[in-house]
């Protein structure tokens, strides 16, 4: 058995958990070089629909799904209802999490109330509670707000998380503004929705010092002007998702499942968030998991809320398309969904680690999601990395059955 580097300290504690020992023991005389143990993953942008919305997701089907992917951390998005914009309406997550949750789930709060982009949330009571604050869903169209918000957060050592895009440039979009939209007849939403509020916000981060992040990038110009920010020394991190660096416009479909904001663009775009991977431009992967029930996918490309899951198929997908051709090493995609979020939003790994089969392939099957989200644009793509088993906190939360 092949161990990663950084998880072999935890080899040492099997005899403390029930059943790792005799699984270990049961991989070793598989006597398989393919099953590599990696520490558990971090995804610092999901949605788990609770309070408010659990017949999309539930705290308990959110965990188990992130889980079965390999995460052990993730970061839920407060558009939920109510929205997390109190230290009331944290409450009711907290609870829930504190019963239903099988993994590390940390809250962010809302940067404004109701995610409504007019008065901020009180970010002091909530800021001890909190991973971050964030709009996510939702573009902050004020320059005045947000620029108070990074005030108050820098005061407090917490980070922005923007949810960049600029109203006055929807115009009814849906998907990206590219030929696809122009063959079929759908409305376009332009890429500068996007890359002009990045603008304003990095020159906001620049003058007040605040400690910035970009979710979710998708256009070549956000990962030139990050890049350019950076070597500036403005203090900006990025993500981007596995759909964004693995699908562009060319691949859509005339189904609700290839429908999430920001949209899939050009193929010039796809180059370019790859390039900003490799260079170190892109600091993390994040899957932007969120889950819709099937009726609210059932719309097409027009008519689909948008959303997509991911925490199930994100490390077997990159694994497949970027680790095993020679493109990244399996070192630096962990270093992406595992290091640097950790450290970026101040999560200590913990005794926490999965099992992964990389010997043998297979298709993705929605219907063997745990998550109640089935949504997702790689449906029968073949993939290599099965997740056999999942400790978080030295208690096993996923494990695949063996003979």
């Amino acid at each position: 058995m092949l161990f990663f580097d950084k998880a072999k300290r935890i080899r040492t504690d099997e005899e403390k958990t029930p059943f790792i020992g005799d699984y270990c023991a049961a991989l070793d005389r598989l006597n398989d070089p393919e099953y590599t143990l990696l520490p558990g993953f971090c995804d610092v942008h999901v949605h788990f629909r609770e309070p408010g919305f659990s017949y999309k997701e539930t705290i308990s089907t959110g965990s188990l799904a992130a889980a079965h992917g390999g995460y052990t951390s993730v970061c839920t998005m407060p558009n939920l209802k109510p929205v997390c914009d109190s230290l009331d309406h944290l409450a009711m997550q907290e609870e829930l999490i504190a019963r239903e949750a099988l993994i590390e789930v940390r809250p962010y709060a809302a940067i404004s109330l109701g995610q409504k982009g007019e008065a901020l949330s009180d970010l002091e009571a909530l800021a001890p509670h909190v991973v971050a604050f964030s709009d996510d869903g939702h573009g902050v169209q004020s320059e005045s707000l947000m620029r108070e918000a990074m005030v108050r957060a820098k005061a407090l050592g917490k980070l922005i998380a923007a949810h960049c895009e600029d109203n006055s440039l929807l115009r009814g979009g849906y998907i990206h503004d590219g030929h696809y939209a122009a063959a079929h007849g759908h409305l376009g939403i332009c890429s500068e929705s996007e890359w002009r509020q990045i603008e304003r916000d990095l020159r906001l981060a620049d003058e007040t010092g605040c400690a910035y992040h970009v979710c979710h990038i998708s256009t070549k110009e956000s990962v030139a002007l990050i890049r350019e920010a950076k070597r500036s020394g403005v203090d900006v991190t990025c993500e981007t998702a596995p759909h964004y660096l693995l699908l562009d416009e060319d691949d859509l479909q005339e189904d609700g499942r290839f429908k999430m904001n920001p949209p899939l663009r050009a193929r010039e775009d796809r180059e370019a968030l790859l390039e900003g991977l490799f260079d170190g431009t892109v600091d993390m992967i994040a899957t932007d998991h969120a889950p819709h029930s099937a009726e609210e996918k059932a719309g097409g490309l027009a008519g689909s809320a948008f959303g997509v899951v991911g925490l199930e198929t994100a490390f077997p997908l990159l694994y497949t398309a970027l680790v095993r051709p020679g493109l990244l090493s399996l070192g630096t995609l962990v270093d992406l969904l595992c290091d640097r979020p950790r450290a970026r939003f101040g999560l200590p790994p913990g005794n926490s680690f999965s099992i992964w089969d990389f010997g043998t392939n297979y298709r993705i099957d929605p219907g063997a999601f745990l998550s109640r989200g089935h949504a997702t644009p790689f449906a029968g793509r073949k993939v290599y990395g099965r997740c056999m088993l999942t400790v978080f906190e030295g208690k096993i939360v996923y494990r695949e059955e063996i003979n």
